[in-house]
């Protein structure tokens, strides 16, 4: 079997809030999006739905019902993760969230950008796109060719986030 070189990806993916105005070939969007489509879920239900927005106008509008973050204007596109809360009670907002982080890592993996939002005002995301009541918005992805490389956060150790058999016994 093939070995994958997932942690590159993991560790190379960063939030970009700065983009070059670069359309991603649909080839390469097709194969992002894939990732969602493939992601797991409880009981497989699949509770998601995206909304694609390309539309440089309503990319402005999304922007400012995501308190100002008017980075997102230069997007390539902005995926809107969706989800229907009738199809999986219990899991509807984790599942979303699965699906959305594949988006991102695949894009990664594709040397493009991301960046989750998840500071906006719902009723008007879902009053711009038509969304109707009973589906609730669970972020905002958007989708890009990077303009800048940040360097990675520090990161918390192995040690204090994973516990053995009881919170607070060390793993090792």
């Amino acid at each position: 079997m093939k070995k994958l070189d997932f942690f590159r990806t993991a560790r190379a993916r960063r939030s970009i809030r700065k983009f070059k105005h670069h359309i991603i070939p649909i080839g390469d969007l097709d194969r992002i999006l894939e990732a969602a489509q493939i992601a797991p879920s409880a009981g497989n239900r699949q509770p998601w739905s995206f909304i694609l927005v390309f539309d440089s106008k309503m990319k402005e509008r999304l922007a400012k019902a995501s308190r100002d973050q008017m980075f997102l204007t230069d997007a390539s596109v902005i995926v809107v993760g969706l989800t229907d809360p009738s199809i999986s009670e219990r899991w509807h907002e984790k599942d979303p969230m699965i699906a959305i982080e594949h988006i991102a890592l695949a894009a990664a993996a594709l040397s493009y950008g991301s960046c989750w939002i998840g500071a906006f005002t719902e009723q008007e995301v879902k009053s711009l796109l038509d969304i109707p009541d009973s589906i609730k918005v669970i972020a905002l992805l958007p989708i890009v060719v990077p303009d800048e490389t940040p360097k990675p956060q520090t990161r918390k150790r192995i040690s204090d986030i994973f516990f053995r058999d009881k919170y607070g016994v060390p793993y090792k």
